[in-house]
């Protein structure tokens, strides 16, 4: 065996190498484990789309497209069954988290009691519990919820709503925003939007809480038009941000018990509304009637006035425009051709908004098609993908490598600090000193994942789950140890796409 500094130059080699293989190819290298039944994989086509659909391919989800076939696991996939399905221990660890078991109302009033305790500290390291907890629950269903559809498009989401876990106390409600997210991820478009509008999560971040009558804060008004719903060219004004900043005034937080109201006259009782931390004050709205985008919005109605002006923005034209443009670039990993995005964009009107309508065309687009196998997968993809792949069957709980490696490689959920949310080009992950950091997260993984001789590749005698190029398996096949083997092929630009 090569002294350690050998074997490191002889990686670093191989690594080279990898990085500039040629195209993607099926082909074996390797052989299954002795001891496992075979595995069955689907054609390559469905093999392609069964990667790409979800969080990256293992044994029991090749089993399921070569059992199943494309047009009932299409349709599962987009209507996905309510029940999760998922390994014992995992559900027993998602049902004891706090975010679970204990409502948003209640974690805010425990931070707020440890707060007021002065131990700041242990106010600190809740939030930090509640936050981790929040990242493991994403990390968990990515990982093992046979929902691949809905949990990418729960990314997709939280990314298009995008909340800071650390401003202020959000770490303790990050978990709920996604959540919300989650359950609507695959229905209407105008839910999602009310969904995100209201969620305390949101009305922290964007300063909302701070918004009243005579001192409007425009922060959460802007950002629903430019990012949530129409677009930066989608046609509003500054007088329409004004606008839509007195129809959301009054909608904040309060940390006080269910049925302890706010001062206010006793007419203006019956417009006051509260659903957890979140509540509409009619006391600091804004009464009078607003326009917005050249629409007559009645006041006097309260919270009914914000419902009226998230139904108008979900269903604006421009907002079908914005909203296909960036699912194109989510799942082809390419700007869409202007062709698609109109498509796309009849369709998500002729269905009201319903997002499972406008996928399934997607889905079936020659560009789809085309763009299978060469999606450059962002930080949170590869490392899922990789710990699935590696992992095998057996059921990973240890989230640890995962929050490490994407602290590491700079996505890790709720970690945006900007509202705009993580880019979804090919450009910001695929630089120099990402793919540095690329090849020593797969060396982590690797080595946290795989237990050695177990390959990570899982084979037999019709192909593989990874297609490598001729280029590929001759470096792999030079590599003497399993955990070498394993590290370049997490490593490979084969698995870097998909």
């Amino acid at each position: 065996m090569l002294p350690d500094p050998a074997r490191r130059r002889a990686l670093a080699r191989s690594l080279a190498a990898l990085a500039g293989a040629g195209a993607l190819m099926l082909g074996g290298c390797g052989t299954r484990p002795a001891g496992r039944s075979p595995l069955r994989v689907p054609a390559a086509a469905d093999l392609a789309r069964a990667t790409r659909l979800g969080w990256g391919i293992e044994a029991a989800l090749a089993t399921r497209w070569s059992e199943r076939g494309r047009a009932r696991m299409l349709e599962t996939l987009l209507h996905p069954p309510t029940d999760e399905a998922l390994p014992a221990r995992v559900q027993a660890r998602l049902d004891a988290m706090s975010i679970v078991t204990l409502s948003p109302l209640e974690r805010l009033q425990q931070i707020e009691q440890l707060r007021r305790g002065e131990d700041r500290q242990a106010a600190s390291r809740r939030l930090d519990e509640l936050h981790r907890e929040a990242v493991d629950r994403t990390l968990l269903l990515a990982l093992h919820s046979p929902h691949g559809v809905r949990e990418r498009m729960t990314w997709f989401w939280s990314n298009h709503f995008s909340v800071a876990a650390a401003k202020s106390n959000l770490r303790a409600l990050v978990g709920d925003h996604e959540q919300a997210l989650r359950e609507r991820a695959l229905g209407r478009f105008e839910d999602l939007l009310q969904a995100a509008t209201f969620q305390p999560a949101m009305l922290r971040y964007l300063d909302n809480e701070s918004s009243a009558a005579g001192r409007l804060n425009e922060n959460h008004a802007r950002e629903l038009l430019e990012l949530h719903t129409l677009g930066v060219d989608g046609g509003y004004t500054q007088r329409d941000v004004q606008e839509l900043a007195r129809v959301l005034s009054g909608l904040g937080l309060s940390l006080a018990e269910p049925g302890q109201l706010p001062k206010m006259r006793p007419a203006q009782q019956v417009l006051y509304w509260r659903d957890g931390p979140a509540e509409f004050n009619p006391a600091r709205h804004d009464d009078g009637d607003k326009t917005l985008l050249g629409r007559r919005i009645a006041g006097g109605r309260g919270r009914e006035e914000i419902v009226e002006a998230l139904r108008l923005l979900a269903r604006h034209p421009a907002t079908a425009r914005h909203l296909c443009t960036k699912l194109a670039l989510f799942w082809l990993g390419v700007p869409g051709s202007e062709g698609l995005i109109e498509r796309l964009g009849r369709r998500f009107l002729d269905e009201d908004g319903a997002i499972a309508p406008v996928l399934a065309l997607l889905f079936a687009d020659p560009e789809f098609e085309a763009s299978l196998g060469r999606r450059f997968k962002e930080p949170l993809l590869y490392v899922v993908s990789a710990a699935r792949l590696a992992g095998d069957s057996v059921p990973v709980l240890d989230t640890a490598p995962l929050w490490s490696a994407l602290g590491r490689l700079g996505q890790r959920p709720f970690g945006r600090q900007t509202p705009d949310g993580y880019p979804l080009d090919e450009a910001s992950w695929a630089g120099a000193g990402q793919m540095v950091a690329r090849f020593e997260v797969a060396r982590a993984l690797a080595r946290a994942f795989a237990a050695p001789p177990r390959p990570v590749a899982l084979l037999d005698e019709t192909g593989q789950l990874v297609p490598l190029g001729e280029r590929s398996r001759g470096v792999l096949d030079q590599v003497r140890t399993p955990q070498e083997r394993n590290v370049l092929l997490l490593s490979s630009p084969e698995f870097m796409r998909g």
